[in-house]
């Protein structure tokens, strides 16, 4: 279970980050967009810290405050799941 755990923190997080970063790429193309509703909900199924990495270091979607407030409320909860299901 921890390993299984484990590779889904690694996975779900590389791919929020990855994909957050596609979207900065795609709003300086201006070419058609992630939904937001995409970006909270890989946030909300682990990827949060991948998430807000990506918000920090491409400096994309920084001025939301529903990203400003949501994700590190997401990472707080994530935080928790994963404790909860580590213990």
């Amino acid at each position: 279970m921890r390993l299984g755990l484990l590779i889904w923190f690694i996975f779900i997080n590389f791919v929020a980050y990855i994909v957050m970063s596609d979207d900065k790429r795609r709003a300086r193309q201006r070419k058609e967009r992630i939904p937001e509703k995409t970006l909270f909900l890989l946030a909300a199924i682990g990827g949060a810290l991948g998430i807000l990495l990506a918000m920090n270091m491409k400096r994309h979607k920084t001025k939301h405050a529903s990203f400003r407030i949501g994700v590190p409320l997401l990472l707080l909860l994530n935080a928790v799941l994963y404790g909860y299901f580590l213990t």
